[in-house]
């Protein structure tokens, strides 16, 4: 194996492990949000999220790095519309990914703290669960990563 098979390898194992944290991610916020459930319940499932975050951050960290290498060792240009349009993508996935981040870790610590405090069903913890603003932001960052994906496949343009 050359250079650009190992930079290849590591690059698509790090699209493996952003796009599989991601997953694990929504679907344990899908099941949390789905039906109704004690705040003990919600709190272990946001609680099972925290797995889902080194992968994630590893994703991230191999598929820029190893990405923009992966551009000067196949020669391709930095100014080409597809590896653009997929950094750009990257960056607001990223952003968006650490608003729900935070946003996702104070509905947890409510959680948590309600299933201290006797695990009664609680409107707040609803209300943070179901927040239309959130979901936008958590589903946009997943699908842009996905898009990502998909400009890395096919290369459009190229």
């Amino acid at each position: 194996m050359n250079l650009y098979d190992w930079l290849l390898f590591l690059h698509v194992t790090g699209a493996f492990f952003l796009l599989g944290g991601i997953v694990i991610a929504g679907i344990l916020n899908f099941v949390a949000i789905v039906k109704d459930r004690p705040p003990s319940q919600v709190a272990s499932l946001y609680g099972l999220i925290r797995f889902a975050v080194p992968l994630i951050g590893a994703g991230l960290l191999l598929t820029l790095a190893i990405g923009l290498w992966l551009v000067n060792e196949a020669d391709y240009g930095y100014g080409e519309a597809w590896i653009v349009s997929a950094i750009v993508l990257w960056v607001l996935a990223s952003v968006l990914g650490s608003i729900d981040g935070k946003y996702q870790r104070q509905t947890g610590e409510l959680a948590r703290r309600l299933a201290a405090e006797g695990d009664a069903p609680s409107s707040e913890l609803r209300a943070r669960l179901r927040d239309p603003r959130a979901l936008a932001i958590s589903y946009a960052s997943g699908l842009m990563a996905f898009a990502v994906l998909g400009i890395m496949i096919w290369k459009p343009g190229a």
